[in-house]
């Protein structure tokens, strides 16, 4: 029965430690029970006892667990381990799979994208912005919608962590930050967790390190001049513009 998710929505909606736990559930044979309904599935997961979970086809996030998170409408790591088998049908799980990457980070490594790559990375980054998006619902949904910002720069920090170095995606990166922090400043952004905050500082650290790896990035940062910033998360790049000019 297909699912309307897949490993990669389960990983990157899924906080980093309840994740991981999951994984260690399922890479231990710990969903002993497994079975499918209309709607959803049922599991058997061992954990202190044996745990009675069920979780909806169209959301694995929607279900049950006896288990004391479970029992508070927390999402658990049994739910989580019984969504991964529900997609992986009990296939092991590849290492990049497992990655967990929660904050973006320099892939250390010189090069730039082709045509082709830079479209998809562009694409991507597009599709992932989206979980990035205005609030003005109820107070209700207010955990939703931060779950929803949580995947957005989750999703980001993984694209920004793959990126070769170079003054090409040190441009795309500009373009990203100011992007997000049209959002925050204009958009409707209510990143009251900080995680779009959060993001951006460590994409502009991110940025930093490239320097250190292809002096030609800084170049981008010229486009940081009379921003008019939500934080001023850009004193940092612009003062490594500056110092390259006297130095010049």
């Amino acid at each position: 029965m297909p699912t309307n998710y897949n490993l990669e929505k389960i990983k990157f909606a899924t906080d980093p430690a309840t994740f991981e736990r999951a994984v260690n559930l399922y890479e231990k044979n710990k969903i002993t029970r497994f079975e499918k309904e209309l709607n959803g599935f049922f599991a058997t997961v061992i954990g202190t006892k044996s745990y009675n979970v069920y979780i909806s086809k169209t959301h694995f996030g929607r279900g049950s667990c006896d288990c004391y998170l479970g029992e508070r409408d927390i999402l658990c790591k049994h739910m989580v381990a019984t969504a991964i088998y529900a997609v992986k049908n009990g296939k092991p799980l590849k290492s990049e799979e497992k990655e967990i990457v929660d904050m973006p980070i320099c892939s250390g490594k010189l090069g730039e994208l082709n045509k082709e790559e830079l479209l998809t990375v562009k694409k991507a980054i597009t599709q992932a912005i989206k979980y990035i998006k205005s609030y003005q619902g109820p107070s209700k949904t207010w955990f939703a919608y931060q779950n929803s910002l949580n995947e957005g720069c989750a999703r980001l920090s993984a694209i920004v962590s793959k990126l070769p170095v170079s003054q090409q995606t040190a441009d795309l990166l500009i373009d990203l930050l100011l992007r997000l922090d049209k959002k925050l400043c204009t958009g409707g952004v209510d990143d009251s967790n900080g995680a779009v905050g959060g993001f951006i500082e460590g994409t502009v650290i991110t940025l930093q390190k490239y320097t250190k790896l292809d002096k030609n990035c800084i170049k981008s940062f010229e486009k940081l001049y009379q921003q008019d910033t939500c934080f001023g998360w850009e004193s940092p790049l612009i003062r490594i513009f500056d110092e390259r000019d006297i130095d010049n």
